[in-house]
């Protein structure tokens, strides 16, 4: 799928889902999700480029993700921030320690291979499997298994 920067197309991002999803900019400070009295289970921010994750560590709710993570651990909701960049400097892991001691929780995009998923789509759906469980989000994923 090819997204427009400009305008996202919820329908063909997730064919059925747009009764239940909504598209902002990254300016829409007033949206719904920027706001402590609108409800919901959590927030994912995927991918969580460092300065983005620096941004929140810090509460600088320059853009529409900024100012929702920094709502969202406000109202000690889970926020979970997935990141991609490596190598990591120090600045970039002490942000780490700072932003789950705020109460998020980072997780590295970083699949698992122990049960050999054959397709790429596999592999992703490894990372994505598990921040679904920490959403309490029930999914069917490979699970590891002693050996017996």
């Amino acid at each position: 799928i090819k997204l427009n920067a400009n305008h996202l197309d919820v329908e063909k991002l997730c064919p059925g889902g747009s009764e239940f999803l909504t598209a902002h900019g990254p300016r829409e400070i007033g949206a719904s999700i920027a706001s402590g009295s609108v409800h919901h289970d959590g927030m994912v921010v995927v991918p969580c480029s460092m300065g983005t994750l620096g941004r929140i560590t810090y509460g600088l709710s320059d853009g529409l993700i900024s100012r929702a993570a920094d709502v969202t651990l406000k109202e000690k909701r889970k926020l979970i921030l997935v990141t991609r960049e490596l190598p990591l400097s120090l600045i970039h892991l002490k942000n780490m320690v700072a932003v789950t001691e705020a109460g998020a929780q980072v997780f590295h995009a970083c699949p698992h291979f122990y049960h050999r998923p054959e397709t790429v789509i596999e592999v992703i759906d490894t990372v994505v499997d598990r921040v679904l469980d920490h959403l309490g989000v029930e999914v069917e994923t490979s699970r590891w298994k002693e050996n017996k």
